[in-house]
Protein backbone atom coordinates (compact mmCIF):
# COMPACT_ATOMS: atom_id res chain seq x y z
CA UNK A 1 0.00 0.00 0.00
CA UNK A 2 1.46 3.08 -0.62
CA UNK A 3 1.84 6.12 1.64
CA UNK A 4 -0.57 7.90 0.29
CA UNK A 5 -3.70 5.51 -0.08
CA UNK A 6 -2.12 4.45 3.70
CA UNK A 7 -2.93 7.94 4.77
CA UNK A 8 -6.13 8.18 2.89
CA UNK A 9 -7.23 5.02 4.45
CA UNK A 10 -6.09 6.60 8.23
CA UNK A 11 -8.00 9.73 7.36
CA UNK A 12 -11.25 8.14 6.15
CA UNK A 13 -11.01 5.99 9.92
CA UNK A 14 -11.06 9.03 12.21
CA UNK A 15 -13.94 9.47 13.98
CA UNK A 16 -16.12 12.88 13.61
CA UNK A 17 -15.08 15.51 16.26
CA UNK A 18 -17.16 15.95 19.24
CA UNK A 19 -18.85 19.23 18.42
CA UNK A 20 -20.23 21.77 20.80
CA UNK A 21 -22.10 24.58 21.13
CA UNK A 22 -20.68 28.40 20.14
CA UNK A 23 -23.18 31.26 20.78
CA UNK A 24 -21.95 34.85 20.03
CA UNK A 25 -24.37 37.82 22.28
CA UNK A 26 -22.63 40.77 19.88
CA UNK A 27 -24.25 43.62 21.75
CA UNK A 28 -26.46 44.07 24.87
CA UNK A 29 -28.14 46.54 26.28
CA UNK A 30 -25.65 48.44 27.01
CA UNK A 31 -25.13 50.92 24.09
CA UNK A 32 -22.17 52.69 22.97
CA UNK A 33 -20.93 54.58 26.11
CA UNK A 34 -20.13 51.51 27.57
CA UNK A 35 -18.96 49.18 25.65
CA UNK A 36 -17.55 50.54 22.34
CA UNK A 37 -17.28 48.31 20.17
CA UNK A 38 -20.35 46.81 19.96
CA UNK A 39 -22.80 47.15 16.37
CA UNK A 40 -25.95 49.19 16.74
CA UNK A 41 -27.66 49.35 13.19
CA UNK A 42 -29.15 46.84 11.79
CA UNK A 43 -26.86 46.92 9.33
CA UNK A 44 -23.89 46.53 12.00
CA UNK A 45 -25.75 43.63 13.49
CA UNK A 46 -26.47 41.76 10.64
CA UNK A 47 -22.31 42.19 9.16
CA UNK A 48 -20.95 41.04 12.51
CA UNK A 49 -23.33 38.31 12.86
CA UNK A 50 -22.33 37.41 9.61
CA UNK A 51 -18.68 37.70 10.35
CA UNK A 52 -19.03 35.59 13.80
CA UNK A 53 -20.93 32.59 11.96
CA UNK A 54 -18.43 32.41 9.50
CA UNK A 55 -15.86 32.03 11.89
CA UNK A 56 -17.31 29.20 13.99
CA UNK A 57 -20.42 30.65 16.20
CA UNK A 58 -23.97 28.68 15.37
CA UNK A 59 -26.02 30.92 17.30
CA UNK A 60 -26.08 34.94 17.94
CA UNK A 61 -27.95 36.59 20.13
CA UNK A 62 -28.86 40.13 19.13
CA UNK A 63 -30.62 43.50 21.01
CA UNK A 64 -31.80 45.74 18.65
CA UNK A 65 -31.15 49.20 18.93
CA UNK A 66 -32.52 52.87 17.67
CA UNK A 67 -29.77 54.24 16.55
CA UNK A 68 -31.20 57.95 16.61
CA UNK A 69 -31.52 57.26 20.55
CA UNK A 70 -28.60 54.75 21.13
CA UNK A 71 -31.26 52.70 23.49
CA UNK A 72 -32.92 49.47 23.06
CA UNK A 73 -35.59 48.82 20.10
CA UNK A 74 -38.12 45.79 21.29
CA UNK A 75 -39.75 46.05 17.96
CA UNK A 76 -41.19 43.07 15.99
CA UNK A 77 -40.33 44.45 12.99
CA UNK A 78 -36.71 45.42 13.61
CA UNK A 79 -35.91 42.18 15.03
CA UNK A 80 -37.19 40.70 11.73
CA UNK A 81 -35.25 42.57 9.94
CA UNK A 82 -31.73 41.13 11.56
CA UNK A 83 -32.92 37.85 11.59
CA UNK A 84 -33.85 37.83 8.06
CA UNK A 85 -30.65 39.77 7.19
CA UNK A 86 -28.33 37.26 8.70
CA UNK A 87 -30.60 34.25 7.33
CA UNK A 88 -30.17 35.26 3.86
CA UNK A 89 -26.43 34.77 4.22
CA UNK A 90 -26.18 32.02 6.33
CA UNK A 91 -27.55 29.12 8.56
CA UNK A 92 -27.58 29.93 11.96
CA UNK A 93 -29.97 30.30 15.28
CA UNK A 94 -30.63 34.32 15.64
CA UNK A 95 -32.66 35.12 18.58
CA UNK A 96 -33.81 38.37 20.35
CA UNK A 97 -33.94 39.49 23.96
CA UNK A 98 -36.83 40.65 25.87
CA UNK A 99 -37.05 44.25 27.23
CA UNK A 100 -35.05 44.62 30.13
CA UNK A 101 -37.19 45.47 32.90
CA UNK A 102 -35.81 47.52 36.22
CA UNK A 103 -32.99 49.34 34.35
CA UNK A 104 -33.16 52.71 33.67
CA UNK A 105 -30.97 53.05 31.10
CA UNK A 106 -32.47 50.56 29.04
CA UNK A 107 -35.68 53.68 29.10
CA UNK A 108 -39.55 52.84 30.09
CA UNK A 109 -40.34 48.86 29.75
CA UNK A 110 -44.15 47.85 29.94
CA UNK A 111 -44.97 45.34 32.79
CA UNK A 112 -47.71 43.44 31.17
CA UNK A 113 -46.61 40.22 29.82
CA UNK A 114 -48.40 40.61 26.59
CA UNK A 115 -47.20 43.67 25.65
CA UNK A 116 -43.15 42.49 26.94
CA UNK A 117 -43.72 39.46 25.04
CA UNK A 118 -45.25 40.71 22.11
CA UNK A 119 -42.52 40.64 19.85
CA UNK A 120 -41.55 37.00 20.29
CA UNK A 121 -45.44 36.30 19.09
CA UNK A 122 -45.12 38.12 16.47
CA UNK A 123 -41.67 36.52 15.22
CA UNK A 124 -42.42 33.10 15.87
CA UNK A 125 -45.78 33.72 13.88
CA UNK A 126 -43.67 34.86 10.77
CA UNK A 127 -41.29 31.48 11.37
CA UNK A 128 -38.57 33.73 12.46
CA UNK A 129 -38.19 32.79 15.97
CA UNK A 130 -36.25 29.24 16.82
CA UNK A 131 -34.90 30.48 20.68
CA UNK A 132 -36.02 32.62 22.64
CA UNK A 133 -34.56 34.51 26.10
CA UNK A 134 -36.70 33.68 28.99
CA UNK A 135 -35.25 33.97 32.53
CA UNK A 136 -37.09 32.16 35.30
CA UNK A 137 -36.24 34.47 37.98
CA UNK A 138 -35.24 38.31 39.64
CA UNK A 139 -32.21 39.19 40.92
CA UNK A 140 -30.31 42.89 42.30
CA UNK A 141 -27.86 43.42 39.36
CA UNK A 142 -25.29 46.19 40.86
CA UNK A 143 -21.65 46.57 39.37
CA UNK A 144 -19.05 46.94 42.00
CA UNK A 145 -18.16 50.07 40.85
CA UNK A 146 -21.70 51.20 41.55
CA UNK A 147 -21.37 49.57 45.08
CA UNK A 148 -18.47 51.83 45.83
CA UNK A 149 -19.81 54.61 45.07
CA UNK A 150 -23.28 54.07 47.12
CA UNK A 151 -24.94 54.31 43.96
CA UNK A 152 -27.99 51.72 44.22
CA UNK A 153 -28.10 49.33 41.25
CA UNK A 154 -31.69 47.77 39.36
CA UNK A 155 -33.91 44.83 40.10
CA UNK A 156 -33.90 42.89 37.13
CA UNK A 157 -37.61 41.57 37.35
CA UNK A 158 -39.21 38.82 35.61
CA UNK A 159 -42.35 37.88 38.26
CA UNK A 160 -43.34 33.91 37.79
CA UNK A 161 -46.92 34.61 35.84
CA UNK A 162 -44.62 36.79 33.24
CA UNK A 163 -42.73 33.61 32.67
CA UNK A 164 -45.70 31.47 32.68
CA UNK A 165 -46.74 33.72 29.95
CA UNK A 166 -43.74 33.45 27.92
CA UNK A 167 -43.30 29.66 28.51
CA UNK A 168 -47.00 28.96 27.30
CA UNK A 169 -46.27 30.89 24.32
CA UNK A 170 -43.12 28.69 23.65
CA UNK A 171 -45.33 25.70 23.87
CA UNK A 172 -47.63 27.09 21.85
CA UNK A 173 -45.87 28.28 19.09
CA UNK A 174 -42.57 25.95 19.45
CA UNK A 175 -39.65 27.85 20.00
CA UNK A 176 -36.83 26.86 22.44
CA UNK A 177 -36.54 29.04 26.19
CA UNK A 178 -32.63 30.06 26.57
CA UNK A 179 -32.82 30.16 30.14
CA UNK A 180 -30.35 33.01 32.12
CA UNK A 181 -29.27 31.33 35.10
CA UNK A 182 -27.93 34.30 37.00
CA UNK A 183 -29.09 32.54 40.58
CA UNK A 184 -29.18 29.05 41.72
CA UNK A 185 -33.10 29.58 42.35
CA UNK A 186 -33.56 30.47 38.07
CA UNK A 187 -32.36 27.18 37.92
CA UNK A 188 -34.90 25.41 39.94
CA UNK A 189 -37.69 27.21 38.79
CA UNK A 190 -36.94 27.23 35.26
CA UNK A 191 -36.51 23.20 35.39
CA UNK A 192 -39.86 23.02 37.18
CA UNK A 193 -41.49 25.63 34.78
CA UNK A 194 -40.88 23.59 32.31
CA UNK A 195 -42.26 20.45 33.03
CA UNK A 196 -45.50 21.98 34.31
CA UNK A 197 -45.72 24.21 31.15
CA UNK A 198 -44.66 21.10 29.00
CA UNK A 199 -42.51 23.84 26.26
CA UNK A 200 -39.82 22.94 24.65
CA UNK A 201 -36.28 21.92 25.57
CA UNK A 202 -35.12 25.04 27.20
CA UNK A 203 -31.07 25.63 27.17
CA UNK A 204 -29.27 26.72 30.43
CA UNK A 205 -27.02 29.72 30.06
CA UNK A 206 -25.12 29.67 33.22
CA UNK A 207 -24.62 33.46 33.88
CA UNK A 208 -21.30 34.03 36.05
CA UNK A 209 -20.08 37.65 36.52
CA UNK A 210 -16.51 39.59 38.04
CA UNK A 211 -18.21 42.77 37.63
CA UNK A 212 -21.35 42.77 39.09
CA UNK A 213 -23.02 41.18 42.32
CA UNK A 214 -25.08 38.72 41.22
CA UNK A 215 -24.87 34.89 41.19
CA UNK A 216 -21.06 33.22 41.45
CA UNK A 217 -17.78 34.44 39.90
CA UNK A 218 -16.22 32.32 37.09
CA UNK A 219 -14.64 30.02 38.96
CA UNK A 220 -13.94 25.93 39.57
CA UNK A 221 -16.47 25.50 42.57
CA UNK A 222 -19.54 27.52 41.07
CA UNK A 223 -19.53 25.70 38.16
CA UNK A 224 -19.15 22.57 40.07
CA UNK A 225 -22.27 23.72 42.26
CA UNK A 226 -24.23 24.69 38.87
CA UNK A 227 -23.58 21.07 37.19
CA UNK A 228 -24.78 18.84 40.66
CA UNK A 229 -27.54 20.92 40.75
CA UNK A 230 -28.47 20.15 37.03
CA UNK A 231 -27.78 16.52 37.29
CA UNK A 232 -30.19 16.26 40.34
CA UNK A 233 -33.72 18.26 38.48
CA UNK A 234 -32.58 18.77 34.81
CA UNK A 235 -30.29 15.81 33.98
CA UNK A 236 -29.02 15.75 30.57
CA UNK A 237 -29.91 19.23 29.76
CA UNK A 238 -28.03 21.33 27.15
CA UNK A 239 -25.89 23.71 29.34
CA UNK A 240 -23.51 26.86 28.37
CA UNK A 241 -20.98 29.04 30.12
CA UNK A 242 -22.54 32.85 29.72
CA UNK A 243 -22.69 35.82 32.03
CA UNK A 244 -21.60 39.76 32.48
CA UNK A 245 -19.47 41.68 33.14
CA UNK A 246 -17.25 38.52 33.06
CA UNK A 247 -14.46 36.88 30.85
CA UNK A 248 -15.36 33.21 30.92
CA UNK A 249 -12.51 31.73 28.34
CA UNK A 250 -10.72 30.38 31.41
CA UNK A 251 -13.49 28.06 32.39
CA UNK A 252 -13.92 26.87 29.19
CA UNK A 253 -12.01 23.91 28.78
CA UNK A 254 -13.41 22.81 31.76
CA UNK A 255 -16.88 23.07 30.74
CA UNK A 256 -16.13 21.42 27.22
CA UNK A 257 -15.02 18.46 29.36
CA UNK A 258 -18.14 18.34 31.03
CA UNK A 259 -20.42 18.41 28.01
CA UNK A 260 -21.03 22.31 28.20
CA UNK A 261 -21.00 24.62 25.38
CA UNK A 262 -19.87 28.14 25.15
CA UNK A 263 -20.89 31.97 24.66
CA UNK A 264 -18.85 34.95 24.05
CA UNK A 265 -19.57 38.33 22.79
CA UNK A 266 -19.26 41.76 24.16
CA UNK A 267 -22.54 41.83 25.81
CA UNK A 268 -20.62 39.35 27.97
CA UNK A 269 -17.47 41.06 28.41
CA UNK A 270 -16.31 43.42 31.07
CA UNK A 271 -17.76 46.66 29.99
CA UNK A 272 -14.85 49.06 27.69
CA UNK A 273 -13.09 45.74 26.39
CA UNK A 274 -10.93 46.23 23.59
CA UNK A 275 -11.73 43.66 20.92
CA UNK A 276 -14.31 42.45 19.18
CA UNK A 277 -17.31 39.71 18.33
CA UNK A 278 -15.44 38.02 15.62
CA UNK A 279 -11.77 37.59 17.94
CA UNK A 280 -13.83 35.99 20.82
CA UNK A 281 -15.24 33.91 18.45
CA UNK A 282 -11.61 32.75 16.53
CA UNK A 283 -9.95 32.63 20.13
CA UNK A 284 -13.10 30.38 21.22
CA UNK A 285 -12.55 27.81 18.58
CA UNK A 286 -8.66 27.55 19.25
CA UNK A 287 -9.50 26.29 22.25
CA UNK A 288 -12.04 24.11 21.06
CA UNK A 289 -9.45 22.95 18.50
CA UNK A 290 -6.50 22.46 20.62
CA UNK A 291 -9.22 19.89 22.93
CA UNK A 292 -10.29 17.96 19.61
CA UNK A 293 -13.30 19.58 19.86
CA UNK A 294 -15.34 21.30 16.74
CA UNK A 295 -18.02 24.11 16.85
CA UNK A 296 -21.13 23.03 16.09
CA UNK A 297 -23.29 24.18 13.17
CA UNK A 298 -26.82 25.44 13.74
CA UNK A 299 -27.59 22.04 12.10
CA UNK A 300 -26.29 20.27 15.03
CA UNK A 301 -28.02 21.80 17.82
CA UNK A 302 -30.77 21.83 16.17
CA UNK A 303 -30.54 17.60 16.47
CA UNK A 304 -29.04 17.69 20.05
CA UNK A 305 -32.54 20.00 21.04
CA UNK A 306 -34.96 18.21 18.97
CA UNK A 307 -33.57 14.42 18.28
CA UNK A 308 -35.57 12.43 15.85
CA UNK A 309 -38.47 10.58 17.16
Amino acid sequence: MSQDIAAAATQAAAPEPVRRWIEVAVNGPWGRGRQPNIPITVDEIVADAVACVHAGAAIVHVHAYDPDTGRQDDRWETYAEIIGGVRQQVDAIVYPTIPFVGDASAGDRPLDAQQRFAHLEQLALRGLLEWAAIDPGSTNITHWDQLQQDIPGFVYANPEPDVRHALGMARRLGFHPAYAIYEPGFLRLGAALHWRTGCPTPLYRLMFSSDFSFGFPPEDFALTAYLELIDRIAPGAAWMLGGLGVDVRPLIPRALAEGGHVRVGLEDMPLGTDTTNVALVEEAVQLFDGMGFAPARAGDVRLQLDPPQ
